[in-house]
Parts: C-alpha cells; structure tokens; sequence
C-alpha cells in the first residue's frame, strides 16, 4: 500500500510514543516485549508500535504509520498484534489522540480475581483525574472483557460503542487499556487508572490479611 502520511507528522508522534514508552517501562507495566502505544497522525492513519520491541527501549523505527483498519501504510511493515483493538477505539471516538496499552500486574492479577464483567472503583479522589467527573463521590465500573488472540473477535465482543464514563478497559487476565486527547493525556489516564486498580488490589490483601 502507498504510504500517504505526514512524514513529519510520523516522526513528532514516533518522539511522543517513545517516552511514553520510556515512562510505562519505568513503571514496570511493559515488561518483556508486552504492550502496544500509539497516537493518531490524521482522521485516517495513526502510529503505532511494530509487533515486539521493548517499550522502554523504542526508537523511531519502531514506529510504523496503518490506516484506520490496521493495515500498514508502507508494505513490509508488521504491526503490532493488537492494532484492531486501537483502531477501535479512534474509529469510535474521534475525539481520541492517543492510546496506551500495558500488562502491569495490578489490572493483570485484579481482572482475574473480579468475574463479573467489571471492576468498581468507588470514593477514591483520583478519579478526578479522568476530568469527565468532577466529585470524587461517584461509583465508576471499569468494563472487563475476556481475552482472546482473536482481535476480530475481540472488537465483536467489545462492542461498536466504547464506555464514555472511563478512558479505558481491562482485558481480562492481559491487561488495561486508556485513551486521551493527546499522548500526555492518554498517560494521566493510565496512571489514574494504573493507580486506582493497584489501590484495589492492597485493600484486597489487606482484607484477607485482616480475615487470616
């Protein structure tokens, strides 16, 4: 396929994605070759990472331009594994500039001990942080899906609509998802939400230490 991306553009959101990158390694939520990031170029091309490559460790050419449909915009490239899922998420939200993904063991071990189809967080101030509530008196489901190595599938289940209450999901057992306006608003989301999973799995430890 022909290439019909800004090169420049390419290059400004390959030097976005490769800190973030830097600052989900620092936090240990990209361990191994695990993770996928990337950032819209334009209504219909966005940057994403190729398939492996360690997120701390990213340079420009690990980051490949694909169309909204995940195919990549110059042949040879390979994507990485999860592309459809955030081609979903800018198909369905155009207001979205960028979108983050990592395997960190709180929404990892936390998505597997909830079995309902969502994990409740409730009461913290850092929900706030989300922007779209302004109190921290609210109850917010985070949706939880079950994983699958089918992406196809996984869209299906997901949904044509994603949730407008939270920047993000969890897939069960893998990991979390979050979005924003731009990649330093899509991280302030992560983190929000990376710190409210790992609130929730301490008062879980700290529940069955008190009934031990």
């Amino acid at each position: 396929m022909d290439s019909f991306f800004d090169a420049a553009l390419l290059a400004e959101a390959a030097d976005q994605l490769i800190e973030a990158g830097r600052r989900m390694d620092r936090f240990g939520w990209v361990p191994s070759f695990g993770g996928n990031i990337s950032a819209r170029l334009d209504g219909r091309s966005i940057a994403i990472t190729r398939s492996g490559g360690r997120k701390g460790f990213l340079g420009r050419d690990n980051i490949i331009a694909v169309d909204l449909e995940g195919r990549p915009l110059n042949a040879g490239d390979r994507p990485s594994a999860e592309t459809l899922l955030h081609c979903h998420v800018y198909r369905d939200l155009p207001e979205v500039g960028a979108v983050l993904h990592g395997h960190s063991v709180a929404a990892t071990v936390l998505s597997r001990l909830v079995t309902g189809p969502a994990i409740t967080l409730a009461g913290y101030e850092m929900i706030k942080a989300f922007e779209i509530h302004h109190t921290h008196d609210v109850r917010v489901s985070v949706p939880v899906f079950e994983n699958s190595q089918d992406m196809e599938r996984l869209v299906h289940d997901i949904g044509p609509e994603l949730p407008r209450h939270i920047p993000g999901y969890i897939l069960r057992g893998h990991g979390a998802y979050a979005w924003g306006r731009t990649v330093d608003n899509a991280m302030a989301n992560l983190e929000a939400l990376e710190f409210l999973l790992q609130c929730e799995l301490e008062t879980l430890k700290v529940r069955g230490l008190s009934a031990a």
